[in-house]
């Protein structure tokens, strides 16, 4: 039996995935070179690219049919969504046949924009109706743990999303959430020991 998984993970962008402010450090416009993967660049030469575990990590969520968003507050929101949609994420390790795809096409749900991460949340919820409970969120800025009055499993990224963060995220909401919740039609929690 495989460790049970959040319903949603959500990531931040910058500094979670990439190793960059996309709003400060980017200056439009944005291209990439041919059908390079993982690897974009701005007017001046300044690369966006996923961290190096980053499309395994998307790739195995993709896989275990878990619902992926991207809760950034960036003030550039299109800059941002311009390159998930640019970045090429290689095929599956192990996939000889498999063809690179656009990042975006690896996210569910896009909550670009500035403020407080609580209504990015508030959205989520809303647009899936997964109860607050089964979702994580990795984020490299500690005030974002403000999610957590939601229900919502925190976990900071210290040094860009690697596996290790990963693993240690997911251990975090299986240790809180030993057990599956559903919300009912009032929004009243009941677990399952599915």
């Amino acid at each position: 039996m495989t460790s049970r998984l959040p319903k949603l993970v959500a990531f931040d962008l910058d500094y979670t995935l990439w190793d960059l402010w996309i709003d400060t450090h980017v200056t439009p416009p944005l291209k990439r070179d041919g059908q390079k993967i993982n690897s974009i660049h701005d007017r001046h030469g300044e690369e966006v690219a996923f961290y190096h575990d980053v499309p395994e990590i998307l790739h195995r969520l993709r896989a275990a049919g878990v619902v992926v968003a991207a809760c950034s507050r960036t003030s550039t929101p299109k800059l941002a969504r311009q390159a998930l949609s640019l970045l090429l994420v290689p095929p599956q390790a192990g996939d000889k046949h498999g063809t690179p795809k656009p990042a975006i096409e690896f996210f569910d749900h896009l909550e670009i924009y500035p403020g407080s991460k609580i209504p990015h949340f508030q959205s989520l919820h809303k647009k899936t109706g997964i109860p607050y409970s089964e979702m994580l969120f990795f984020d490299d800025e500690r005030r974002n743990n403000e999610v957590e009055s939601l229900g919502v499993t925190f976990w900071l990224v210290q040094q860009g999303t690697d596996d290790r963060t990963f693993e240690k995220g997911l251990a975090e909401w299986r240790k809180r959430h030993p057990v599956e919740v559903a919300e009912d039609a009032s929004g009243t929690a009941a677990a399952s020991t599915e």
